[in-house]
């Protein structure tokens, strides 16, 4: 995302991450490393957050609005709690800085070539000004109401995603053992109503040729992204069984080998007859 503003964005960028191979993969760019988040703060009109959930976007938060100029506009491009997006916003706000939670969609492919799918919760105003900046990144930025609607979409869509990848697994699996191979399985789904982005993507991608790498979006990260849509759920007053089951299946993935890569690889805790806490197969 960072090397896409970089090469698109007319004026000065700059950087700031903890980790030094991140700074240094951008070395080939016009991005210049800030030695803090408070002296980058303390420069830029526009400030783009980009990490692991809710306490490090709380914990960035706190150090910005000490640096930052009123009407500086800060864009959190993480998933986090709902209600952390708005306590956020609020204490920005008050500040008088501008917030938008903008989580981001679709594969690390769709973030190299700037494509990626973006859900953002802001007032229209804001909107309106992060949206040009936003397009740089991705080519479906869509405003999906007040503080933290754009996380709510960005759960629920993270949650399908989840959800659609466990029943992908089994079925495969099932296929399999019945004799049609995966190849010719996916191939002739993908041209039924059984065809969706899971499959085109982490099915035929991922599972097929059975890729899970180290560093790629981990279970969890599933975890993670399910915790907060429960409680969402829970806080609407709905019981999201469904979504209760995928995390229980992913909890014990991780218990049994999938700690760590890339989360489509549950297709192997299946296909060993992973067993889920309540001494069930999935």
């Amino acid at each position: 995302m960072c090397r896409n503003i970089a090469k698109k964005h007319d004026d000065r960028l700059l950087l700031f991450d903890r980790d030094r191979d991140a700074v240094a993969a951008l070395s080939d760019t016009k991005a210049i490393a800030a030695s803090s988040v408070e002296a980058l703060a303390a420069a830029a009109d526009f400030i783009f957050l980009s990490l692991p959930g809710g306490p490090q976007v709380e914990a960035v938060c706190r150090a910005i609005p000490g640096s930052a100029k009123p009407g500086t506009f800060v864009v959190d491009l993480s998933t986090t709690p709902v209600s952390v997006a708005r306590d956020v916003g609020n204490r920005l706000k008050a500040a008088g800085l501008e917030f938008a939670d903008a989580p981001v969609a679709r594969t690390r492919e769709a973030a190299q070539r700037g494509e990626l799918s973006i859900m953002v919760g802001a007032e229209a105003a804001v909107f309106d000004r992060v949206k040009p900046l936003l397009e740089m990144i991705g080519s479906d930025v869509t405003h999906c109401g007040e503080i933290g609607c754009g996380q709510v979409v960005k759960l629920i869509n993270n949650a399908l995603v989840f959800e659609n990848t466990l029943a992908l697994a089994e079925m495969m699996v099932v296929g399999e053992r019945a004799g049609v191979a995966s190849q010719t399985l996916l191939n002739a789904v993908s041209k039924g109503s059984g065809d969706s982005f899971v499959l085109r993507n982490h099915g035929m991608k991922a599972m097929l040729p059975r890729h899970f790498p180290e560093k790629a979006f981990p279970p969890e990260y599933v975890l993670k992204d399910l915790g907060y849509l429960l409680q969402l759920a829970a806080d609407m007053g709905v019981r999201a069984d469904v979504a209760l089951l995928a995390r229980r299946c992913y909890e014990a993935a991780c218990r049994q080998g999938l700690s760590g890569r890339y989360f489509p690889g549950v297709i192997e805790f299946i296909e060993k007859g992973g067993v889920v806490d309540d001494g069930q197969k999935t």
